[in-house]
């Protein structure tokens, strides 16, 4: 029984591995290989967007698709499950976007576990709520300050082989919910 435990053990350990990392692949697509449910969802925020831009993404466990683009001052992502499904609707913030408390709670954290870190990019995520589309991405574009967003960070920080870029995700009060290693992409042509 012992020995079966310890294979058990042994035979999971790889996919814990996995899920404290993120490696993922971002290819370029065009309008029409966006799912078409999904394009249905944020015609009516595309309007007045610049930079426009549609992703396929894949990783070890999903493939989703994103919507990229410059609307007023900030930088929307939009991502879709690969069913035209909204899973989440990040942008770009600063610092002073974030309330205080909340700040202090997360310098908090990453001071106390990363002693040497900087900050290379802040996003706020409003996920899904209610499992009702519509209503997260109004409040997403309206930029509403609501109990369950979260924030994410992406940060590099100094370990005793260098630095390692890190993505966190906190919650509204500034509490770590989830944090994996970010790898930078693997080509497998060469750019020229």
């Amino acid at each position: 029984m012992k020995y079966k435990i310890g294979l058990l053990f042994l035979c999971c350990l790889p996919f814990w591995v996995v899920s404290q990392e993120k490696r993922e692949q971002e290819f370029r697509i065009d309008r029409e290989e966006f799912p078409g449910a999904a394009l249905a969802q944020i015609e009516g925020y595309l309007a007045n967007a610049k930079r426009i831009r549609f992703y396929q993404e894949m990783d070890s466990t999903k493939k989703s698709y994103e919507a990229k683009f410059k609307k007023g001052r900030l930088h929307y992502s939009v991502e879709f499950n690969e069913n035209g499904i909204l899973e989440d609707v990040e942008f770009i913030i600063k610092e002073r976007d974030i309330p205080r408390d909340t700040w202090d709670t997360i310098m908090d954290y990453l001071d106390a576990t990363y002693p040497k870190f900087r900050i290379k990019k802040i996003q706020q995520q409003h996920p899904l709520t209610d499992h009702d589309p519509k209503k997260t991405l109004h409040e997403a574009f309206q930029n509403l300050m609501l109990p369950h967003i979260n924030y994410e960070f992406v940060f590099s920080a100094k370990n005793e082989k260098g630095f390692q870029t890190y993505e966190a995700l906190f919650n509204f009060e500034g509490n770590l919910i989830n944090i994996r290693k970010s790898f930078p992409p693997s080509y497998d042509h060469v750019l020229y």
